[in-house]
């Protein structure tokens, strides 16, 4: 074997979404990994598209090998095997780990949060909860949604008095669904749809809504710059990111170095510390100082106001309900 084989299969590439998050990424993850000698990290990025993998691993020329994936595209390459299967043994004792966070071809990376943000410098009383975000008397002005069904019908249920355990169920039936839209019927002249997650903070802060859905990070991100942005954790719904291997990735056992390295409570409080995101281990929280626990999705008080995204359920219903929801959108 040449040197240069050599060196070539001691590079990792490592794709995720860009960004804050991998500005984090890089001085919690990829830096140290490199200082440990056992395999170079080359970061590149992509935007969550399953269709590049596919290409990938169809022609047999898999170029990627660690890819950050959400939820629903986790469960979807895995069933379409386009992703390994992780031996749980690399992780070591899974109790350490929060519910959601390991599976077949995946070990969470994160756990990021959808809340309700408000502009606490517009409003002396701020919302409380979702049923708040609809009571345009009490809050008269525009408020701001995701446009997609995707954790708008979540909410709109949530504002209707569905429980947090009962949601999915709900969710799952067409009485439910015609529910939520109906909900959502109530207050469509005062949404605002948003697209892109950087715009919820900058419309609260221009004062275009008085509260909004918004991803916690870039909430904080805004609070950061010194933007009087408050969050309501109650009725949040919360989703891991996470690290799955490209099927036929020639660094396979690299991959999984990598994968447990990340899952260590160090770099993961490294992380946490870095983007305001929840590490998926339960010892790596307690390692941090308490303000920022607090704007953590995993805090315990947090996690407790808080319901995960069922990504079975997307999976399975987020095509018709997408296309109906866009039907509605544009009524």
């Amino acid at each position: 074997m040449s040197f240069s084989a050599v060196a070539e299969e001691s590079q990792l590439t490592v794709i995720s979404f860009g960004g804050a998050t991998k500005a984090a990424q890089q001085t919690a993850y990829f830096q140290p990994f490199d200082q440990r000698g056992v395999g170079k990290v080359i970061a590149g990025e992509y935007n969550g598209e399953l269709s590049k993998i596919k290409a990938m691993v169809e022609v047999g020329h898999v170029s990627w090998d660690v890819v950050e994936v959400e939820s629903p595209e986790l469960i979807r390459g895995c069933e379409d095997g386009l992703f390994e299967k992780i031996d749980p043994a690399i992780i070591g004792e899974q109790s350490n780990y929060l519910p959601g966070t390991l599976s077949e071809c995946g070990v969470a990376s994160y756990v990021w949060s959808m809340v309700l943000a408000f502009n606490a410098a517009k409003l002396t009383q701020g919302p409380t909860s979702w049923a708040d975000f609809w009571d345009t008397k009490r809050f008269p002005g525009k408020r701001g949604l995701r446009k997609g069904a995707k954790y708008t019908l979540e909410v709109a249920l949530l504002a209707d008095g569905v429980s947090r355990e009962e949601l999915y169920k709900v969710l799952g039936t067409p009485e439910g669904v015609s529910r939520a839209f109906k909900k959502l019927d109530q207050i469509k002249p005062s949404i605002q749809w948003w697209e892109a997650g950087a715009q919820p903070p900058q419309w609260l802060v221009a004062g275009d809504v008085v509260m909004s859905a918004a991803y916690n990070g870039r909430v904080a991100a805004a609070q950061k710059e010194g933007a009087k942005l408050g969050i309501v954790w109650q009725g949040s719904l919360y989703d891991p990111d996470h690290w799955a291997i490209v099927k036929g990735s020639k660094n396979k056992a690299l991959a999984e170095q990598f994968i447990a390295f990340a899952s260590q409570p160090e770099p993961q409080r490294t992380f946490s510390s870095q983007i305001p995101y929840g590490p998926i281990r339960q010892d790596a929280l307690g390692q941090l100082p308490a303000d920022v626990q607090q704007q953590l999705p995993t805090a315990p008080s947090n996690l407790a106001e808080a319901q995960l995204v069922n990504a079975e359920f997307w999976v399975d219903h987020g095509e018709e309900l997408e296309e109906r929801f866009n039907a509605w959108a544009a009524r």
